[in-house]
């Protein structure tokens, strides 16, 4: 599907920042930032990155 471009890392903290997305769009009833969360838990999930993709960055460690 997608080449992963994100680490272990940054896939944490993109969990981390898509709860905080998720309560504020709960609390706030900002349909806004549950689409933000949403796509925040699938790069997460996916290891994927639309922006480290377009800039060609990679933090996932090498195989060897």
């Amino acid at each position: 599907m997608f080449r992963k471009n994100i680490g272990l890392a940054g896939r944490i903290a993109r969990a981390a920042i898509g709860c905080t997305l998720l309560f504020y769009a709960w609390w706030g009833s900002s349909w806004i930032a549950l689409i933000f969360a949403l796509f925040t838990f699938f790069e997460a999930w996916a290891s994927w990155c639309v922006i480290y993709q377009l800039m060609g960055k990679n933090s996932c460690p090498k195989d060897s």
